[in-house]
This record gives C-alpha cells, structure tokens and sequence, in this order.
C-alpha cells in the first residue's frame, strides 16, 4: 500500500498539466467554442482556417483522433462525444510540437531549377575529424552523421599514405590519425541521400603525385558508379540545378596540370574523353581494375587490403598514365581554387566558365570591407567557398552571416563541434524541408539597377513579434537534482535574432524562481532589416546566483520559415540533438 501511494505523489508532482492554459488560449478557445465548456469538429476547422491551415473532413477526423491519443483518452470516449474536445485537449494540441510545429516539416518549396550558384548550401569543413584539428582521429563515422543530418557538402583531405602507394584522409602535417579514402567514399555513397535527395558534393583537397590522383579517379569511379555527375565539357558555362543533380555526386577540386611529363621527358597530352555520368573504358585502366574491386568489396566487409598489381610492365603503365591522368581532371565537376594575386583579381567572372573560389574567413572580411559588391556579384554565377581560419584548432567556427549575405554559397563549417555558430548553421538549413539547399533571396541574385550593398544601410522591411509563454518537459527529460540540488530549478528564456548586424539582438525573460514548469507570458519585438537570411534564436537557462548559469536547452529557427499563431517549439541539447520532451509554447506574428 505504501508503495501504491509512494507511485500516486510521484504522478501528481510530475502531471502535465501543472500550469493552466494561458490566458491567450482561454481567449481563442472561447471564441470558436461560444463561450461554450467544449470545441467541435468545425471550431477546430475555424481555428486552423484563421491560423492559415484548412484542412478537409478525412484529415480534420485524423487530428481529432491524434489530439485525443495525446492523453490516451480516445478509447475511452464514447463515439458520441469523439468530435469534442476540452480546454485541456486544445492546450494539450498547441503545445504538441508533432500536431502544431513553429514551421513547415519535410516540405521542399523553394524553386529547386536554378543553377547550384542560386542556392546557399550546407557545407562541411575537414569532413572527416572526430574532434579537434590537430590531434583527434580520422574517420568515416562523422562524415556519416554529417550526411545523416542533411550535410550537401563533405571536404576530404588526400595526402599519401605512409607507404606511397595509396591514398589516406587525415589533416595533413598534424597529428591527426589516417582514415583510407575508399572507406570514405563507399560510406558516402550508402548515407549520401538518406537525409536529402539533392545532390553531394565532395571538396577534395589534394595532395597526391599523379599516380596516386589516377588511383583516387579509379576508386571514385568504382565506388560511386553511376551516381557521379560529371560533364561533357571541360568549360562549364553554368552550373547545373539541384533538381537536375538529384541522386548524383559531385566532385570539386583544383585541376591536375594538363601536361604530364612522361618517363622519356616527353610531353603527353590529355586524352580519353569522359561521357557525363558514364562509364570509362575499362581497358584503359589496364589490370588495376580488379584490384580496386576487390579492394571495394573489402571495404565493404571493413576490411583493409594491400593487394598490388605486379604484373603491369613499364610500357602498360606508361600507356595507363596517358589515359588516366585526364580522367581524373575530367572528373571535376566544380573546378575550385584559391585566389591567385590581389583578393579583388581573384573575384572576377570569367564569361566562359564557372568556378569555385575559396576563401578564409579573414579574407572574406578584409575584401568584405571595401568590395562587398564584387562579391555579391561573383557569387551570382560562380561558388564561393568560405572556409574556417587556421587557428580554430578546436574545431570552433564563426559567425555565418557574413558569408551569408555576400551570398556565399559553401560557408563552410566544423560539423563535429558544438556551440552558438554551429546552433546557427543547423538552424538555417532547417529551411526548405532540411533538403540542405536553400534558395538565395532575390536581392542577392539582381543586377538591375544595381548590385546588392551589404553595408548599405536599410530601413526594416517587417517586424516579428515573439511572445514566450511557457515551458516543460524538463521534469521528463532531466533528474530532478540536474540544476538545484534541493530545490526546483529557476529558469529564464533568452530569445533574439541573428542576422546582420542591424537586426542581430538578444533580449531575456525573468526568471521564474522554483518551477519545473516556467511560465513568463512576456512579448518581444524585433525589427528585421533583411528578414530573408534572419535567424530566431531561443534559449532556456536555469539561473544560479553562484555559480554559471546552467544550460536548459536551444533551438534556432529560420524567420521566414515561421508559421504565425501559438505553436509549440522542441529545444536541442548543445550538440544539436533535440529533446524528447522539453519544448515552449510560443506565439509568431508579422506586421
């Protein structure tokens, strides 16, 4: 008996509805119920028609039943009484982060026909490091969480393995443990989609002799078959669309040189033309072909091989360099390269052909100060990669926005870290269904009557307005001594823009002392100069007059993503995993 009352005070101290509904619901219930105790069928129609979702019969049945699921009650309603539902069930629906999420879920709807320059892209940097840049581990296993998260862009560094006979990943000159590239290409192609079926690109940073470039174009090939793009030109005038890319993957990287010296001092010239996304002859790869098979299959099996081919003879080596040095060139879709003179030089078009230039985060903002136009120009038709300074060796990264709003497509990030910036980038391409490709604002992409001036400056085009009502699930997700030791914790929320820097702000809520279940009911607005790249950002801290203040949770959320009304907002834990329950009712408006 004492166990049975022990278990009846845990489930009252813990129930969910310790908070009553705030006084905004009360009002909205009120008004599609008449005043009335409960909301049918057509009140709940009402509500979502002017909180601009009209649902038809079969799916307005479907939500009734998933809200009366939300307590466990539909078994025991009668049939009678199923279309009804309670204050308690129309709160219990708002703050369902499933049924009444603060955007668009899974849903692609920007324009996915432009060319790839048209689109910001979620790009990663040093793709295969487990943890800082100087010492941690190579591996396939964070490339993989990157591609599971929606990550379009994975950077592998090429260098020689110990032995010069075949091709490791690792930050080069460090001491960062090798990982093999085949093992990291065949982990691409089996977790390259199963986030986004847009396409993959894979930024190599090569470091190998010839001969090793002509083993790396063998195993891409290989490994990758069929779903390698690659085109039929050499020059490309434009890039291909996404939606043209679907399935595909990408290689971009800086060209080998064109002219190879042979053996006898002699210049051979590129041969051996490639098809787009075809096949080579598989005799020009003489008897090595076999050999990366098997070496595939092994890899597979994650198993190592060291299986040579001896019986190739000089002559049949030096016909194979002939042919197998311009397959690798011509495997590049995206031909990339650092700036060559001055940063402006290097920000030219050329009418012929696109490119990709690269970018550290200092000189994007030394060039930044006085050329932002010609950036913003450059970016138009050609790939801007920007990409982490050198001395962030614990793999932290910086503030996106810059890049951003010179209209930088691969800002290019440490995904194996965590903290605000990294908070920022998972935020931004939760856009357009998470796809990992989101269309460039118009304003970036116009030259008539001019070039977009990101240091022009502009007046707001829109005010958002943000009202933090409550919060729970801490209670669920966390152990009652997390945050205070003997008593409950006292939290407060943190809610703000990033942006440019006339619309980035934080402001806070009040703490609400010795509550597992906060509620602030305060309103925050903030006008938004460029709306269209803005960021929400939300945070929840349990203040302690002693010590720091502990971390409740974060969420960051695309402005131009949000769906107006009362909605309920899931947080994330500091490396970007979301909470199984801890979420906050809040309420969106634009004027």
């Amino acid at each position: 008996m004492g166990t049975y009352k022990c278990c009846l005070i845990f489930k009252r101290r813990f129930r969910w509805n310790d908070a009553p509904p705030p006084e905004d619901v009360r009002a909205i219930f009120s008004h599609h119920t008449g005043g009335g105790p409960h909301m049918a069928a057509d009140g709940l129609r009402g509500y979502l028609q002017a909180a601009g979702h009209g649902p038809d019969a079969a799916e307005l049945e479907r939500l009734l039943d998933q809200i009366r699921q939300l307590q466990g009650r539909a078994a025991r309603i009668p049939r009678v009484g199923r279309s009804l539902l309670t204050l308690d069930d129309f709160h219990r629906f708002l703050f369902s982060h499933e049924l009444n999420p603060p955007m668009r879920h899974g849903q692609v709807h920007h324009d996915m026909t432009a060319p790839l320059s048209h689109y910001f892209i979620y790009t990663g940097h040093n793709s295969y490091l487990t943890g800082n840049q100087l010492s941690s581990d190579c591996s396939d296993a964070p490339i993989i969480k990157a591609l599971q998260r929606g990550v379009r862009v994975i950077e592998l560094d090429m260098w020689p393995n110990s032995a010069k006979d075949d091709i490791s990943i690792l930050h080069g000159r460090t001491l960062t443990t090798p990982v093999s590239l085949l093992k990291c290409l065949v982990s691409i192609k089996e977790h390259a989609f199963v986030a986004s079926p847009y396409p993959v690109i894979i930024t190599l940073e090569d470091h190998l002799p010839p001969d090793l470039q002509d083993k790396a174009a063998k195993m891409v090939l290989e490994v990758l078959g069929g779903i390698l793009y690659y085109p039929e030109n050499d020059n490309v005038k434009e890039f291909p669309s996404p939606q043209a890319l679907m399935g595909r993957v990408l290689l971009s990287t800086k060209p080998p040189k064109e002219y190879l010296e042979a053996k006898d001092g002699s210049t051979i010239k590129d041969g051996g033309d490639v098809g787009k996304g075809g096949a080579t002859d598989d005799a020009a790869w003489g008897k090595e072909v076999p050999d990366i098979q098997s070496e595939i299959q092994s890899a597979t099996k994650h198993e190592d091989t060291d299986d040579d081919d001896e019986d190739a003879d000089s002559e049949e080596e030096q016909k194979m360099q002939q042919h197998l040095a311009p397959q690798y060139k011509h495997l590049i879709t995206i031909k990339a390269g650092k700036p060559k003179g001055t940063l402006v030089d290097a920000l030219k078009s050329d009418p012929e052909k696109v490119r990709r230039l690269s970018l550290s985060e200092q000189q994007l903002a030394k060039v930044a100060d006085h050329h932002g136009t010609d950036i913003v120009r450059f970016t138009q038709k050609n790939l801007l990669r920007i990409y982490p300074k050198g001395t962030r060796v614990t793999s932290s990264n910086y503030n996106p926005f810059l890049g951003w709003v010179h209209g930088a497509q691969m800002v290019a990030f440490n995904m194996q870290g965590y903290g605000r910036a990294l908070w920022l980038m998972h935020g931004f391409y939760k856009a357009n269904g998470g796809c990992g490709y989101v269309k460039k604002p118009d304003f970036l992409m116009q030259s008539e009557p001019e070039v977009f001036d990101p240091k022009k400056v502009l007046s707001p085009k829109k005010t958002l307005k943000v009202k933090v009502y409550m919060g729970d699930g801490w209670r669920m997700d966390f152990k009652q001594t997390h945050f205070d030791q003997y008593s409950p914790p006292d939290f407060y929320a943190r809610v703000g823009i990033a942006g440019v820097p006339a619309d980035s702000v934080m402001k806070k809520t009040r703490a609400i002392e010795d509550n597992w279940v906060p509620v602030w009911e305060e309103e925050f607005a903030f006008p938004l100069t460029v709306p269209e790249i803005a960021l929400l950002r939300v945070e929840v801290h349990e203040y302690d007059m002693s010590e720091k203040d502990d971390f409740g949770g974060q969420t960051v959320l695309p402005v131009s993503e949000l769906l107006p009304g009362i909605r309920a907002v899931s947080l994330f834990d500091r490396k970007g995993n979301m909470y199984k329950n801890v979420k906050l009712l809040m309420r969106f408006e634009f004027e």
